[in-house]
């Protein structure tokens, strides 16, 4: 049996994550583009088109794609919903753009053109067959119309010519001439023969734009070749690319030593945090905490009476993952809380951490959805040397996995009902990625505006298939990346290659469980560096309260803090000295007012002849917005150095004055040339962000890039 065949080739599409068994992700404004190899055999025109639709819609848009270069096409289409959307690619031999294109060569050669022009007339009354809608199908028609009047005159005439022709030619093969006039006469009188027309009808009309946007409008696509596979695009609301956010000590928010704070004390922490300029509120778990084995100050197993307990041993008789601890207050209360976040603008993210303190009512009622040893007790959670005895892991293999993951969907749809859409997933990695894509993909599909951050410090294959199975957002290597060449080779891998189609990095700082070297014990400068880093490389970024007052005591030979919050009540003197509240509001300040920093994906690093100068920019697409970052990396000495400014890709000529805006100080400086020095000292300045503005002659004054 002879295949059915493709005659057009479609290959290597991009965005394509593991062959379209993964989507890629956007945000709801962003436009997405797509590229392809697409060709096909001999000279035959081709064109193609990206075909979308939001999914569980029965029809395609599409967008039309442009040739590049050696057979590499591109297309895009606008994500306007926070919605699941499929594309793939239809590429087609278009017969009138193939026709036009020889027949104007032959043309323009003086060849004789006449079967093809009839084979063109052929070709527009197909389409006028094809076409619907009456102002089309009335153009199509005055085309043949046109073809009648002035191509038909040039036909015959040529026709004329080569029965005269023929009549030489008879003649001097003995042909009797007579008959040969015989049937000259008889074709002059059925095709009334006239003189060409003096304009040039070909060139005007039968190849002219005005057809061929008729005839690509109505193409016979029959001949064609369709991508084998629908690929799908993830559109998440914009908050899921850009956002500020402030993860919350719930218990540590209070004026009291030795006791929890309650949602009223958190509530008023609330104004000071906007004014910092964070967008999400992420509270660590906020359910009851479990008596048996509780930890006691620094993760001891010695726990005195008072000692409150880590809230991630979550659950004792008085509920588990949908309760309230009774001393932070009641469900009331909390949706109280939730509501004061978003009149002040920000949104609430709650900590899900999947695991049971041994008190639990799972532990109880289902002692089946968690791993038994050969004596019947059940393993509490380790990470050797770590031991976590006072917190027991699920097993997601379980016989019973159907009514384990409907209960955890339960649980997050709860507290979807008390108005939290987002949530920050603690160690998803040892939990199945395929439990995870059934999850994500069951609450998208009723609650298509939720989002899911991974807490996921783990291998790199690991962090990309969580990303891939459905998180929105993931924390980063960011935390231990402290040198220029790591930074550099590091962020070009997220932000510039494949990964950044389907993996965000939220950038945090630190965490309760995280106080890296780099803030230990450091100057203020240091915390600022860290802070710029964060703000500036990726439009997702976050910090654990306690970072504002450069908060660095570590467990000695540890990164962890001392006197953790996690094990103990703690009261924060939130306007102790030395705080960098005011520097934190004016980065996100900033982050807020320029759209390029807005993005993920348009990050590009910049030559500084320091080795202690990182230097990177972003910019918009219009280069209406460019900014331009320099961090000093060395936040105990004044680094000084030659930077390099990329001119021809900002549109600059070599020797272009320019002025740079300073946005931390609002301060201006005047730039010439692609050299340009700089000097930082980490007590007072640790970094530049520039925004790049550029002589207006016509204004006579500087102006944003227009």
């Amino acid at each position: 049996m002879i295949p059915e065949i493709d005659s057009v080739l479609i290959e290597n599409v991009k965005p394509e994550i593991d062959h379209g068994r993964h989507p890629v992700k956007r945000v709801v404004g962003e436009t997405l583009e797509v590229e392809a190899d697409i060709f096909t055999h001999g000279h035959d025109v081709v064109r193609a088109v990206v075909l979308y639709r939001v999914q569980g819609t029965e029809a395609w848009d599409e967008s039309e794609m442009q040739h590049l270069d050696n057979d590499r096409w591109r297309g895009a289409f606008r994500l306007e919903h926070n919605a699941i959307h499929e594309y793939t690619i239809l590429a087609w031999r278009d017969a009138f753009l193939t026709w036009a294109t020889e027949v104007r060569k032959k043309h323009q050669a003086a060849m004789e053109i006449s079967s093809e022009l009839l084979e063109g007339r052929q070709l527009v009354q197909q389409a006028l067959e094809r076409a619907e809608q009456a102002p089309d199908r009335d153009r199509l028609q005055q085309a043949l119309t046109y073809f009648d009047q002035q191509v038909a005159p040039i036909t015959s005439h040529q026709r004329a010519l080569e029965l005269l022709d023929a009549i030489e030619q008879g003649h001097a093969a003995g042909r009797p001439v007579d008959q040969a006039i015989a049937d000259l006469r008889r074709y002059l009188d059925g095709a009334a023969v006239k003189q060409p027309p003096s304009q040039d009808p070909v060139s005007e009309l039968i190849l002219g734009p005005q057809l061929e946007l008729l005839m690509r409008q109505h193409a016979d696509r029959s001949d064609c070749g369709r991508y084998r596979r629908v690929l799908q695009v993830i559109v998440d609301r914009p908050q899921a690319q850009f956002a500020a956010w402030y993860e919350m000590f719930p218990r540590s928010q209070g004026a009291v030593e030795g006791r929890s704070a309650t949602f009223a004390d958190m509530e008023r922490r609330l104004p000071e945090i906007r004014r910092m300029g964070f967008d999400v509120v992420y509270l660590t778990p906020i359910h009851p905490i479990g008596h048996t084995n509780r930890k006691g100050p620094n993760n001891s197993l010695i726990c005195p009476p008072s000692s409150p307990g880590c809230p991630y041993a979550i659950g004792d008789e008085q509920g588990g993952h949908d309760a309230v601890h009774p001393d932070l207050g009641t469900l009331d209360d909390f949706c109280r809380f939730v509501a004061s976040c978003h009149g002040l603008g920000m949104e609430v993210a709650l900590d899900l951490a999947l695991q049971a303190s041994p008190d639990h009512p799972w532990v109880k009622q289902h002692p089946e959805w968690f791993r038994k040893r050969p004596d019947g007790s059940i393993k509490f959670a380790e990470n050797p040397p770590k031991k976590y005895e006072d917190i027991f892991p699920l097993d997601f293999a379980t016989e019973d996995r159907e009514g384990l993951w409907r209960e955890i969907l339960r649980v997050i749809r709860f507290w979807i009902e008390a108005g939290v859409r987002i949530f920050r997933v603690d160690n998803p990695h040892t939990k199945p990625v395929d439990f995870w894509g059934w999850l994500t993909d069951e609450v998208r599909r009723t609650d298509p505006d939720v989002l899911f951050l991974a807490e996921a410090f783990t291998r790199p294959k690991m962090m990309k298939a969580l990303a891939k199975a459905g998180f929105t957002q993931s924390y980063t290597y960011f935390t231990w990346r402290d040198f220029k060449q790591e930074l550099v080779d590091y962020f070009t891998e997220l932000t510039q290659t494949e990964v950044a189609d389907y993996m965000r990095g939220n950038l945090f700082t630190n965490t309760p469980d995280i106080l890296p070297k780099t803030l230990q014990n450091a100057p203020r400068s240091a915390f600022k560096v860290r802070a710029t880093l964060a703000a500036t490389l990726s439009p997702l970024w976050g910090m654990y309260n306690g970072f504002e007052l450069c908060e660095g005591t570590p467990i000695p030979g540890r990164e962890e803090y001392l006197d953790s919050e996690k094990y103990q009540y703690k009261v924060w003197d939130w306007d102790r000295p030395g705080n960098i509240k005011d520097y934190i509001a004016r980065l996100n300040h900033i982050r807020g007012e320029q759209p390029a920093l807005q993005q993920y994906r348009n990050l590009r690093f910049y030559h500084a002849d320091s080795d202690q100068i990182l230097f990177y920019g972003k910019h918009t697409a219009d280069l209406r917005n460019l900014i331009l970052v320099l961090v000093n990396l060395d936040p105990y000495r004044v680094q000084e150095s030659v930077v390099h400014v990329p001119l021809h890709a900002f549109g600059l000529e070599p020797d272009e004055t320019y002025q740079v805006h300073e946005l931390i100080t609002d301060r201006r400086f005047f730039w010439k040339g692609a050299q340009n020095y700089v000097r930082l000292d980490p007590e007072n300045q640790p970094a530049h962000i520039f925004r790049l503005l550029r002589w207006s002659h016509r204004e006579q004054d500087f102006d944003y890039f227009i």
